[in-house]
């Protein structure tokens, strides 16, 4: 079996915030490491064109949040490897298919830097690998003694289709720009943070009132996952985002930024924006009016209000070293770059 080591430089990425110091301290890093061998090993398949996409797609540099937050939950309770490891695979595999899905929808020409699936192979090997994912997912939960964990994956999946088709369509009046916002952004992405939490800590013994408590945490860090995704839209060059900058604005995606720009500036050209499909020429003047006006720093502000919300609901595990990592994940969701 190929060697394993944490996707992309995992902990490479987050040792601004000394999470590799963490982890060891706590035991992870090991375990995410042999989570990477479990996900290489899942992706064999008789099948060649499946084989080569699926380790395609696990090895493409992911960071692996995600697994981090159902080992971490588990942490809290009573820790087993070989129960957590399973729903810490089937949320990597299921984030996976979710990309590949996604990439093929939206005609998305890269991803972290790489050509899409559907671009490097076709779209029928993407719509192939991604049904193929998530059957692994679900297989890996097929035999979870606890019903509740396919739930929440369940849940999660449903919800993430979804939001794939519940785009966000004005930025005034703003509440309701906002409440559509959040709406596509929790199940875009919010569910996934919140299964892996709650699947954590409800495989580690853990009562319905901590299963309840820490889906809260990794919903509001979702959420701040996600508007910072899209902050960076604006703000980062194609080079560190690994796709082109300003593709929200180009393809038309209203995110929050935007509307918090529009609360406070009507010009002409924060109408083009909401007008969708901004041309490619006119992209770095629509981002300089939306930092004008504000809008990316307030956006930033409702960030970090999402993860004060979400590390509150830790508050009872705050003497627990997996806080201490908990709290360090949600530093890096609000100052990473791609």
């Amino acid at each position: 079996m190929q060697q394993a080591t944490i996707s992309n430089s995992a902990t490479s990425r987050l040792s601004r915030n000394h999470l590799n110091d963490i982890l060891q301290r706590v035991g992870l890093y090991e375990d995410m490491v042999r989570v990477e061998q479990e996900l290489i090993a899942r992706i064999e398949s008789r099948t060649a064109v499946l084989r080569a996409a699926g380790a395609y797609t696990v090895q493409s540099g992911g960071k692996r949040l995600r697994v981090m937050l159902v080992l971490l939950a588990a942490r809290l309770g009573t820790y087993q490897f070989d129960r957590a490891k399973h729903p810490a695979v089937a949320i990597e595999l299921l984030h996976a298919a979710s990309l590949v899905h996604d990439d093929l929808v939206d005609h998305a020409g890269s991803r972290r830097g790489r050509a899409t699936v559907h671009m490097t192979w076709d779209r029928d090997v993407a719509l192939a690998l991604g049904d193929f994912l998530f059957g692994l997912a679900a297989r890996e939960l097929a035999d979870e003694p606890d019903p509740r964990i396919i739930g929440f994956y369940v849940h999660a999946a449903r919800c993430m289709v979804e939001g794939e088709l519940n785009p966000v369509t004005m930025v005034e009046p703003r509440d309701q720009a906002e409440a559509q916002y959040f709406r596509k952004i929790g199940y875009k992405t919010a569910v996934l943070f919140e299964a892996a939490c709650r699947s954590g800590i409800a495989v580690a013994g853990g009562s319905d009132a901590a299963v309840a408590a820490l889906g809260q945490f990794g919903y509001e860090l979702g959420l701040a996952f996600q508007i910072i995704d899209d902050i960076l839209d604006m703000v980062e060059s194609e080079a560190v985002l690994g796709k082109p900058a300003g593709n929200d604005l180009r393809e038309g995606t209203i995110t929050l930024p935007l509307i918090l720009a529009a609360a406070v500036d009507q010009s002409v050209i924060l109408r083009l924006a909401v007008a969708g499909n901004v041309p490619a020429e006119r992209v770095p003047e629509v981002i300089a009016c939306i930092q004008a006006a504000g809008g990316i720093d307030a956006a930033y502000e409702v960030a970090n209000a999402c993860v004060a919300r979400g590390l509150a609901y830790l508050a009872p595990y705050a003497t627990n070293d997996s806080y201490e990592a908990f709290a360090a994940i949600a530093n890096h969701v609000i100052q990473r770059r791609h």
